[in-house]
């Protein structure tokens, strides 16, 4: 139904607007009350009942309703969870002495961190230390590595924003290529590159959001590499093999460079 309201202009410019003041307004009136209902319900009981424990003290000053995660499910989106399990288990298996990230995921790199040592780089300072993380500052177009010296990298779901401006990073139309060539340029022949990116029918650049991409134009970017895994995320499910009639989805791939 959405892609279909989207052919018509009105309804084009409605959902563009509804997905930008989505990023600032979430309040749901109804389902806000509902919620409230069931806390003042609970907090009533709990406040007449509680006192069997006494260990610890109940208060109207202590109070602190979250009242959003009573759910049926556990709340999760799937492109990372499936994207983040699936590039883990990769670099697990290459078990790499050391192994550098660029801008994924601080708290998947922090997870891998317990395993193998890893330096993250980023733009933007990580806030936090875990040990076996390690931080240097750094752009995806001017890694601070020596050319052919990484045994391993990734980089998920991060090169299809470069030179979109979301991030506060310059305009640039060629910021995707440019950051695919600086990859392969500092990992050694025979390192690997765990590496994903939106996927659809064809390139498009959802401004400014992401770009997408082919995985014919992705494999011709990684010219100086052979693909050695891929998967697909679509609607919540990691498929095997890309379905173009599905429209958008998330690659993951993993490239050997050759030599």
């Amino acid at each position: 139904m959405r892609s279909f309201l989207k052919r018509f202009v009105f309804f084009h410019w409605m959902y563009q607007a509804t997905i930008v003041l989505s990023q600032f307004f979430q309040f749901r009136l109804f389902g806000f009350f509902a919620n409230l209902s069931w806390y003042w319900s609970d907090w009533r009981w709990y406040k007449k009942h509680g006192g069997q424990n006494p260990h610890f003290e109940i208060s109207n000053k202590y109070r602190l309703p979250m009242i959003a995660d009573k759910t049926s499910h556990t709340p999760l989106d799937s492109i990372y969870f499936h994207q983040d399990s699936w590039g883990t288990r990769q670099i697990a298996r290459l078990k790499p002495s050391r192994h550098v990230d660029v801008g994924s995921s601080a708290m998947t790199m922090a997870m891998v961190a317990q395993f193998v040592p890893v330096t993250m780089v980023d733009i933007r300072p990580l806030p936090f230390q875990t040990e076996g993380l390690y931080f240097q500052e750094g752009s995806i177009l001017d890694l601070p590595f020596e050319e052919n010296s990484l045994e391993t990298i990734s980089s998920l779901c991060v090169v299809e924003h470069i030179g979109l401006g979301r991030y506060g990073d310059p305009l640039d139309p060629w910021g995707s290529e440019k950051s695919v060539a600086e990859l392969q340029r500092v990992v050694r022949p025979g390192g690997h590159i765990v590496f994903s990116v939106p996927i659809d029918e064809r390139n498009r650049i959802y401004f400014n959001a992401h770009r997408a991409f082919t995985p014919d134009y992705i494999d011709s970017l990684f010219n100086q590499c052979t693909l050695a895994d891929s998967a697909y995320i679509y609607r919540g499910k990691l498929k095997e093999k890309y379905e173009p009639e599905t429209g958008f989805g998330v690659g993951l791939f993993l490239y050997r460079k050759n030599g």
